[in-house]
């Protein structure tokens, strides 16, 4: 019996990539229902919201689903998609594998980490107001339990990957009662995992050494707005977010995602990479335990990308959103 599987296609180029997405997840023989959803400024006019409650009842009620870009204007009067979705449905680990693909050059080897985000609180939590005019207060929110459960979350991923070490990274020198808080908590759940490495590190370090060797890296985690900061860096040092998947992963719910923006600039033009999206998908087949699919679909990415046939423009090909998925298709193998 297939799984359904919640789709929301976004905005902009958000249908071009998710119908080049499920041409490959179709032939890569993943048995999959999509349940299709609607989500940002298409929804917003239909719906009178951009994340409209019948889609997060779509979610909840089947645990799993994948998502394009969805625009969220800025002034425009409602709050990201994104951290709506993670606060709805308590998604509260973002995780974003990075790692070196082959035809695609960059100027370091053998990167293969993931970066862990918590993603629910910090400054994310939206707690912010007018003091004064012409003064605005936020509020960084860090609890104690929002800190274990994160770390945790990182450990156990190392573990379960056959990764060595898990970094934490924080500003606890310039914070020392919010990341003091995380930093603490961080060390107490490491002694629980005496067979890994860990090690605690400045952000701004971090970004500092990762921009000159990142191949020494395994698990990254930290709070949130470190994480969204730090989870795009890492996508640049591997090609950008064209090619990085994305996960939002909670207790109950989880949500896959395309990481770049909707493009709207390119939109209707089929000029569009769907590669982010498409491995995406292959993170979800491996969430419900299609993995030979999902095994496929990375080992076609990277035959596809050192051919160098196909490939659209961003990848420094000639090609397009057509061409892509059909080289895409064609280096699929049993």
């Amino acid at each position: 019996m297939a799984t359904p599987v919640v789709l929301i296609a976004g905005d902009g180029i958000g249908p071009e990539v998710t119908a080049s997405m499920q041409a490959v997840v179709h032939a890569a023989g993943a048995d999959i229902q999509w349940v299709e959803a609607f989500a940002g400024l298409g929804a917003a006019e239909h719906f009178g919201d951009p994340l409209p409650d019948i889609t997060l009842d779509l979610i909840r009620k089947h645990r799993v689903a994948l998502k394009g870009p969805c625009t969220t204007p800025i002034g425009k009067g409602f709050r990201s998609i994104n951290v709506r979705l993670r606060k709805e449905l308590d998604l509260y680990a973002s995780v974003r594998p990075v790692r070196t693909l082959p035809g695609i050059a960059v100027p370091y080897e053998n990167v293969d980490l993931v970066v862990v985000r918590e993603n629910t609180e910090g400054l994310y939590a939206g707690q912010e107001h007018v003091v004064v005019p012409g003064v605005v207060e936020s509020l960084r929110i860090i609890t104690r339990t929002a800190c274990e459960r994160i770390v945790r979350f990182a450990f156990e991923l190392a573990r379960q990957e056959g990764r060595k070490r898990v970094t934490f990274s924080h500003k606890a020198d310039v914070m020392p009662k919010s990341d003091g808080l995380f930093l603490q908590t961080a060390r107490a759940v490491a002694d629980d995992y005496p067979f890994l490495g860990f090690e605690e590190m400045h952000v701004d370090r971090l970004c500092l050494q990762l921009a000159l060797d990142p191949s020494g890296y395994d698990v990254l985690v930290m709070e949130n707005l470190f994480g969204d900061v730090l989870s795009d860096l890492c996508a640049g040092l591997v090609g950008g977010l064209g090619v990085v998947p994305g996960a939002n992963l909670g207790v109950k719910y989880a949500v896959f995602e395309a990481v770049h923006g909707s493009a709207p600039d390119i939109a209707g033009k089929g000029l569009a990479n769907p590669i982010a999206l498409t491995r995406s998908a292959a993170m979800l087949l491996v969430h419900i335990g299609q993995r030979r699919a999902a095994e496929r679909i990375e080992a076609s990415v990277s035959r596809t990308l050192q051919a160098k046939r196909g490939l659209t423009r961003d990848l420094g090909g000639d090609g397009n959103t057509a061409t892509l998925t059909d080289q895409l298709i064609k280096n699929l193998k049993s």
